[in-house]
C-alpha cells in the first residue's frame, strides 16, 4: 500500500465507522448527564450579561430549563434532584458564536481554493468547546447544512442548534469556484427568496457584490424579517450601513473605507487597505463619525480575530490537541502554510493588527453590538471548537476584560440572532444551556480550555469524549 493511503487508512476507517452508527442522545457515549431535575451547587458564575463573576451559587435544572438560581445559601433544592458539587469550577452561558462553518479548507498546489463539508466531526467540536447556538456564516452545501440541522434538532447528532445563512451572494467575479455569481439586483433579490423559502434565516454578502445588488438583498430579506451580514469589498462600511445591512463580518478588517483612491464599487485591495489601515488616525473624526454611524444605525460587528490572526507572521501553532484532530494530508498543509506565513518579515501587518484590534474594542465601549464567530477557513489554520476559544482569548488580547470577551460571545450574540430571551446568559427561565469549566476564565481567559461539561437544553455532554470522537477526521469528515 502507498505509504501516504497506509496513514490515511486508520483515520478514515475510524471516521468511517462512528458514520455507520446514528447515534441519538440517549446512546451517545458523550452524554454524561441526562437528568430531569440537577442542581449544580458551590459554582462560579458568570452570567454572561458583563456582571462581575458570583461565587457559591447553585443552579437548579428541571426539564431542560433554568429553574433557579442564587446564592448557595438561598437555594431550597428540590427533593429527589441530582446533586453535583462545582467547588472551585465556573459555570458560564452556552457560546452563541454567529460566523461559523461547516466545512474547512483544502489546498492543493496550483489548485483553486477549496473546501470540504465537515458533517460530522465540526458539530461535535463546537458543541465540544461549549458552543450551544451558531450561526453559519456562509453556506457551500445548504443542503447538508440542512439537514445537519434536522438531524441535530432531531437529537439523531450533536452538535448547537443552528441557525443557517443562505449561500453566498457574491458578485464578479467570485472569489471561490464553489460560489456562483449574482449578476443583477433582481437575481439577487429572486436568490434571497428562494433560499428563504427554503428555511435559511440570514443571507451573507461577499467580496465583489455591488452597491446595488447588496440593496436589493437588503430589501428583500427585511421584507421577510430576516437579516443581512456581509464580507464587504466592493462596497464601504458607511455605505452598507447606510442600506440598511444588520452585520458586518470579520471587524474592520473587510473595510475599504479609508483605502486611498478607492471608490464605491471597485474591486477591493486588501494590501492597500491594510496599508491603510497601518497609517489611520484611530481619533480622527472620519473613524469616530463611522463609528457612531454604525452604532446609530444599530449594525451589529462581528470579531474573527481567531482566522484573521493566521495571516499574521508570528501567529501562534495549533496545540497538539488540534494537531490531533487533523488528517494527515490537513495537517501537512497547515503545517506548511503556518510555516510560510511565520517566514515572512513582520512590518506594516503589525501596526494595522494592533489597531484593527483597538477598533472593535472601540466599538464596543461605544456601545455597539460586537458579536464573535471562529470562521473556520483561511489555509486551515482555525478550526471549529478549538479556534472558538482563541476567538474569545484575542478579544482580551484586544483590551476586553475576559467577562467583556464572554459576554460578547454569549448574549451579544443571542441578542443578533434575536434569541435572548431564549439563551445567552444565565437567568431563570431560560434554557439550560451551560458551560462548566474546571477553572476562573472570569480571571484567566484561557481556562476556556479546561471546559469539562457542556449542557445544551439541560443534557451533559463530556467536552473530552466529543473531541476524543473526532481525532483524525479534520479535512476528511
Amino acid at each position: 500500500m502507498n505509504p501516504t493511503l497506509r496513514r490515511l487508512f486508520p483515520a478514515a476507517l475510524a471516521c468511517a465507522a462512528v458514520l455507520s452508527v446514528r447515534l441519538s442522545a440517549a446512546a451517545d457515549p458523550s452524554v454524561v448527564v441526562r437528568e430531569p431535575v440537577l442542581a449544580l451547587v458551590h459554582a462560579r458564575v458568570v452570567d454572561g450579561l458583563g456582571h462581575p463573576a458570583r461565587e457559591n451559587q447553585t443552579l437548579v435544572l428541571r426539564d431542560g430549563r433554568i429553574a433557579w438560581v442564587g446564592p448557595d445559601a438561598e437555594a431550597q433544592t428540590p427533593a429527589g434532584a441530582a446533586v453535583r458539587d462545582l467547588s472551585g469550577k465556573t459555570v458560564l452561558p452556552g457560546l452563541v458564536l454567529v460566523h461559523e462553518h461547516m466545512y474547512y479548507s483544502l489546498l492543493t498546489p496550483n489548485a483553486p481554493f477549496h473546501v470540504a463539508e465537515l458533517e460530522f466531526s465540526f458539530p461535535r467540536m463546537y458543541l465540544a468547546a461549549g458552543v450551544t447556538s451558531a450561526r453559519t456564516g456562509g453556506s457551500i452545501e445548504p443542503y447538508t447544512d440542512h439537514q445537519l440541522k434536522r438531524r441535530i434538532d432531531a437529537g439523531e447528532a450533536p452538535g448547537p442548534k443552528l441557525h443557517l445563512t443562505a449561500p453566498y451572494l457574491e458578485g464578479v467575479p467570485a472569489a471561490v469556484p464553489q460560489i456562483d455569481s449574482v449578476d443583477s439586483p433582481a437575481d439577487a433579490a429572486r436568490m434571497v427568496n428562494y433560499w428563504a423559502d427554503e428555511g435559511f434565516t440570514s443571507f451573507k454578502a461577499y467580496m465583489h457584490l455591488r452597491g446595488d445588488a447588496l440593496a436589493a438583498v437588503v430589501a428583500a430579506a427585511h421584507a421577510r424579517h430576516l437579516q443581512v451580514t456581509g464580507h464587504l469589498g466592493t462596497v464601504s462600511y458607511r455605505r452598507a450601513a447606510e442600506i440598511g445591512i444588520d452585520n458586518l463580518e470579520h471587524g474592520f478588517f473587510a473595510m475599504s473605507d479609508f483605502t486611498p483612491n478607492w471608490k464605491e464599487d471597485d474591486q477591493p485591495n486588501v494590501i492597500a487597505a491594510e496599508r491603510a489601515m497601518a497609517a489611520l488616525d484611530l481619533d480622527s473624526p472620519a473613524v469616530k463619525d463611522l463609528i457612531k454611524l454604525l452604532i446609530d444605525r444599530k449594525v451589529a460587528v462581528t470579531s474573527t480575530l481567531a482566522i484573521m490572526e493566521t495571516f499574521n507572521p508570528g501567529c501562534r501553532m495549533m496545540t497538539s490537541a488540534e494537531l490531533d484532530t487533523l488528517s494527515a494530508p490537513a495537517r501537512e498543509n497547515y503545517l506548511t502554510r503556518w510555516a510560510k506565513v511565520n517566514g515572512r518579515p513582520r512590518g506594516e501587518e503589525a501596526a494595522a493588527w494592533a489597531k484593527y484590534l483597538e477598533l472593535e474594542k472601540r466599538f464596543f465601549r461605544a456601545g455597539g453590538l460586537l458579536v464573535a464567530g471562529t470562521d473556520p477557513t483561511g489555509y486551515g489554520g482555525v478550526i471549529a471548537g478549538y479556534g472558538s476559544w482563541r476567538t474569545i482569548e484575542l478579544l482580551v488580547d484586544a483590551g476586553l476584560t475576559p467577562v467583556e470577551a464572554i459576554q460578547v460571545a454569549t448574549s451579544n450574540g443571542a441578542k443578533l440572532l434575536g434569541i435572548e430571551r431564549e439563551t445567552g446568559s444565565i437567568e431563570a427561565g431560560k434554557a439550560a444551556d451551560l458551560v462548566v469549566v474546571a477553572g476562573n476564565p472570569a480571571a484567566q481567559i484561557t481556562d476556556l480550555r479546561k471546559t469539562e461539561l457542556v449542557f445544551k437544553d439541560g443534557v451533559g455532554y463530556d467536552s473530552r469524549k466529543l473531541f476524543d470522537s473526532v481525532r483524525g477526521c479534520v479535512g476528511t469528515q
